[in-house]
């Protein structure tokens, strides 16, 4: 895997925004410069390296000068920690978490929250069911409060916010109003409470709630109110500090309810009649794709919708349906895969809303690979057939411990109560 090139976009960002406390430390390190007088300059205080017991070495070899052996000491750097022991009140957040990951509208949701928070408060949030996020500290949690639930159990989740509520007394709640479970869920604690939310908020300003209206065309602005749905792109995400992510508990246990909402659990459904404006995963072509019958099975290994950009629509490989970008179709998936696209400003302005974007691509410069969140250099037909084998390996190493207990029999599973 040594000839795959990996990338960082924030650290890029940090590195160009110099108002960044972390800046000056993404900056490369300036050994020599050619002077006014056409003398050449040298940093003594750069040549060396320091040693396993914290000591400066200064390597003779040459190697630091371009040698064969060159050695490099690798800095961490690290985010301002911002603690809060005694909070004076709390923000709760309560993110969609889809996949178990926070999304680009979570940590929006949470930047502002962060704002109403200030120095005095502390940004509570609300994870329901299994969490996978390992960046709960960049993204401005001081507290995490983890609930159990299982499939779709709004009843059970309202009563958990409620007891929240009681033991916490926030003053504000945040949800983000979207279509993967916040928005609804946001309307039913609303309703529990017996408040009046302030819904597709997009910006707090002067005390006041700015909202969408009339089909997105128009702003109302209505007083600040302690429950609020926000849209995308409510602030910017937190990225200068890092936070405690302290964990707290319920006092109390959560009353039990009888659910009147039966989850069957997902339905699958056919990846490919999925709409473009509706898939959460999305394996774009473009024209540096040569086989498309080994696309085509990319995509049904992977269970992604197929998309596809202009230069592949006009040579007839892809339906006009499946073209993405601005004069196609704009897409919001979560992950968004383009293989041998180079980046048209049309095309990137479609996939502007995408989550997590891979970029699979011969030509490391391209704008594409600027854009993507991961990129990987190399031929599109090796990079998909190793996906394919990939894939194919998973899936046979899940359904390996399931055979081999259907060889044993049935499962007796009894229950006491």
């Amino acid at each position: 895997m040594s000839d795959i090139i990996r990338r960082d976009p924030h650290a890029e960002w940090i590195a160009r925004n110099r108002l960044h406390p972390l800046h000056a430390a993404m900056q490369p390190q300036q050994l020599s410069w050619m002077g006014p007088n056409g003398v050449l300059r040298k940093s003594v205080h750069g040549v060396g390296f320091i040693g396993p017991n914290g000591i400066k070495r200064i390597d003779r070899s040459g190697a630091q000068q371009g040698g064969t052996s060159k050695r490099t000491a690798s800095v961490e750097v690290q985010l301002p920690l911002h603690q809060v022991p005694a909070p004076a009140f709390y923000i709760c957040v309560v993110p969609d978490m889809v996949g178990g990951r926070l999304s680009s509208h979570d940590r929006d949701l949470l930047g502002l929250a962060r704002q109403l928070a200030g120095s005095d408060g502390a940004v509570l949030a609300v994870v329901f069911g299994e969490s996978k996020e390992t960046a709960f500290a960049t993204a401005g949690v001081d507290r995490l409060l983890l609930l159990d639930s299982e499939g779709y159990a709004p009843e059970r989740q309202v009563l958990g916010l409620r007891a929240v509520d009681n033991q916490f007394s926030p003053r504000h709640w945040l949800l983000p109003d979207s279509r993967s479970g916040g928005a609804e869920l946001g309307r039913r604690f609303a309703a529990s409470l017996g408040e009046r939310p302030a819904t597709r908020v997009w910006q707090i300003k002067d005390g006041a709630c700015i909202g969408r209206a009339g089909a997105g065309l128009q702003d109302v602005a209505q007083p600040l109110r302690r429950l609020i749905l926000a849209a995308a792109e409510c602030a910017e995400p937190v990225s200068d500090t890092r936070h405690e992510v302290l964990a707290v508990q319920l006092s109390t246990a959560l009353a039990s309810c009888l659910p009147r909402i039966e989850d069957l659990g997902a339905v699958e459904v056919d990846p490919a009649a999925i709409p473009m404006a509706e898939a959460e995963f999305i394996l774009s072509g473009g024209n540096g794709i040569k086989d498309w019958g080994l696309f085509h099975r990319a995509a049904v290994a992977l269970g992604a919708t197929e998309g596809a950009s202009r230069v592949a629509v006009d040579d007839g490989f892809m339906g006009r349906e499946r073209q993405v970008g601005a004069s196609g179709v704009w897409v919001t998936a979560r992950v968004y895969v383009a293989v041998g696209i180079s980046g048209a400003i049309q095309h990137l302005q479609g996939i502007g809303a995408c989550d997590k974007v891979v970029a699979i691509n011969l030509d490391p410069g391209c704008d594409m690979i600027k854009r993507a969140d991961l990129s990987v250099i190399g031929d599109s037909a090796a990079v998909l057939e190793a996906l394919i084998v990939a894939v194919d390996n998973w899936r046979q190493s899940t359904l390996t411990p399931a055979l081999s207990q259907r060889e044993k029999g049935p499962i007796s599973v009894a229950f006491n109560g």
